[in-house]
């Protein structure tokens, strides 16, 4: 008896010490079936939009249509109209750039910041989105844990920082969004009698107030899932990588889409065509009266899922994942490309305001060098490759084609230049920091739109002020100064021969995080972050990085 009990305690402690050891691998095994039994999704349900009016009621209402198209994590060089497209130059982005062409490109527009939450904040309030402490993008409960668990295994000689204690305490995954007192571009525009609509990413908050259909759209289409397709799907080609945030997002998706907050359900097909799709349905439907659509894509974000048709026509590029990625940015520019066939078709193509950007630069773990060039830094950094992203703002009507703005734009001013065309007064209540590019544009004024801009995630901060940025890895000790109008590729560190143009900006820091908002929940990660290496390429005592924090 003695011996079997001894057995039996034995195997129960080698079980619980494999369970242990392997508690990554496992928890990655288990997390679709955790989610899907959580969140079960169902079969197509169809979308229902609203009809609009049959004809136009008021012929003299000279208010535009409004179309708001965010890319997810698309890097400077990922459409032709910069460098060639795609890192290797021979991807062609057509659509993207005829926006570009008949519109304005601004050569020098900034992201709210380095990652999609506060920046998709800054977006829809036209304001810092540390004015009101929306400083971190909220995690997946699921996804905080794999990423805890797989920094403990970390063995490099940069690992992520956690503080386990505040990471147990953070609220809930569906809490942290933007609170509900912000007003958005929505709500301005529905009050003065535009219908609103949201497809896509989100990213701001489920509950208490902060969904889509809570912060002032009539209608909402939302990701709910971050699969393309199904990854066993005939016609879906995957691309995967061996980096922490690719393998959390692998391994706790789901293919599946909502329609006003509605049940879980399965997209008819890949989703970049079915946003798009459902996208054509609005405008369509609407096209009598004045609408704001919300275009929020996906893509290019991982998990690198695209179709194989689309892939197929990569085959003059090297290697797998850069042509499953070019595929990726195929659909999107295709998307681009049925939206102003639509609004053509129709004859509203002149009347419509059409702004085209990205949250934040192109990513580093998904082992493409060059998806940011020519600039240095990554997603999550505030290195130009962070920052810089695709700005396109389209007005037939309006803006005269082929123009291009070299002075730094931001995020915010989609805000107010917005609300200034479809004749909306912006909220007298707050500091709105963004502003009407219109007359910018038009040259009725020539200063630049912003003497300073900032940027903020915790540890990692960043001013642009004149022709000057700096950018500080706070605990780390660790400072840059560029001179961007010599050095606009960030090369030569100016920090220590220039103090005076260091103190001063470092003043402006101080203040400016003095007007800001303590943050609503509290940073429980700093992740290390190379400059000029994706992750998973080898540190060298040489390399360049900071700690950025979430």
């Amino acid at each position: 008896m003695i011996k079997k009990a001894s057995y039996f305690f034995l195997t129960i402690l080698i079980a619980g010490f494999l369970l242990w050891e392997f508690k990554v691998n496992i928890i990655i095994w288990a997390l679709p079936t955790v989610v899907n039994f959580i969140n079960p999704v169902q079969d197509n349900i169809p979308t229902n939009w609203p009809e609009g009016p049959l004809e136009r009621l008021d012929q003299n209402d000279s208010r535009p249509n409004i179309i708001l198209i965010l890319a997810d994590d698309m890097g400077y060089n990922d459409i032709s109209l910069h460098n060639g497209g795609a890192a290797d130059g021979t991807l062609k982005t057509p659509h993207i750039d005829s926006l570009a062409k008949n519109g304005v490109w601004f050569n020098k527009g900034y992201a709210a910041n380095a990652t999609c939450a506060p920046s998709r904040a800054s977006i829809m309030t036209g304001r810092y989105a540390t004015r009101f402490g929306f400083e971190f993008t909220p995690v997946p409960d699921l996804g905080q844990l794999v990423v805890r668990w797989l920094a403990e295994e970390d063995d490099d000689d940069l690992r992520a920082r956690i503080d386990n204690e505040i990471a147990r305490n953070l609220p809930s995954f569906m809490d942290q969004g933007m609170p509900s007192d912000q007003i958005t571009i929505a709500e301005i525009l529905k009050s003065q009698g535009y219908y609103t609509a949201h497809i896509g990413k989100w990213h701001l908050g489920h509950s208490s107030g902060m969904s889509p259909l809570d912060q002032g759209f009539d209608d909402s289409l939302s990701l709910a899932g971050a699969y393309y397709l199904p990854e066993d799907h005939p016609d879906v080609v995957n691309a995967k990588f061996e980096t922490s945030i690719d393998k959390m997002v692998w391994s706790g998706s789901q293919y599946a889409a909502r329609f006003n907050g509605g049940d879980y359900f399965a997209p008819d097909k890949y989703v970049t065509d079915y946003y798009t799709d459902e996208a054509i349905k609005v405008i369509e439907k609407n096209k009598n009266r004045p609408f704001f659509l919300y275009l929020s894509h996906w893509a290019i974000h991982n998990p690198l899922q695209a179709i194989r048709s689309d892939v197929e026509q990569m085959s003059h590029m090297s290697g797998h994942n850069l042509k499953v990625y070019s595929g990726m940015i195929r659909a999107l520019d295709r998307s681009v490309g049925q939206i102003i066939r639509t609004l053509k078709e129709l004859n509203i193509y002149g009347r419509t305001l059409i702004f085209f950007t990205s949250d934040n630069g192109g990513a580093n773990y998904i082992e493409l060098e060059d998806i940011n060039k020519p600039f240095r830094g990554w997603k999550i950094s505030f290195f130009e490759g962070g920052i810089r992203v695709p700005f396109i703002l389209s007005w037939p009507d309006q803006i005269d084609p082929g123009l291009k703005f070299d002075k730094p734009v931001h995020h915010f001013d989609i805000f107010s230049t917005i609300a200034s065309a479809a004749n909306v007064p912006l909220p007298m209540d707050r500091k709105i920091d963004g502003v009407d590019l219109m007359p910018y544009i038009k040259g009725e004024k020539i200063a630049n739109p912003h003497q300073t801009l900032f940027w903020r995630s915790g540890n990692h901060q960043a001013v642009l002020h004149e022709n000057w940025k700096y950018l500080v890895s706070k605990k780390e000790g660790t400072k840059w100064l560029f001179n961007t109008e010599l050095d606009p590729l960030e090369r030569n560190n100016l920090i220590n021969i220039n103090p005076k143009k260091t103190s001063q900006i470092e003043n402006l820091l101080v203040t400016f995080n003095s007007e800001q908002a303590n943050p609503l929940y509290p940073s429980s990660t700093e992740l290390p972050v190379l400059i000029d290496k994706y992750d998973g390429q080898v540190i060298e005592d040489a390399d360049e990085y900071i700690y950025w924090s979430n």
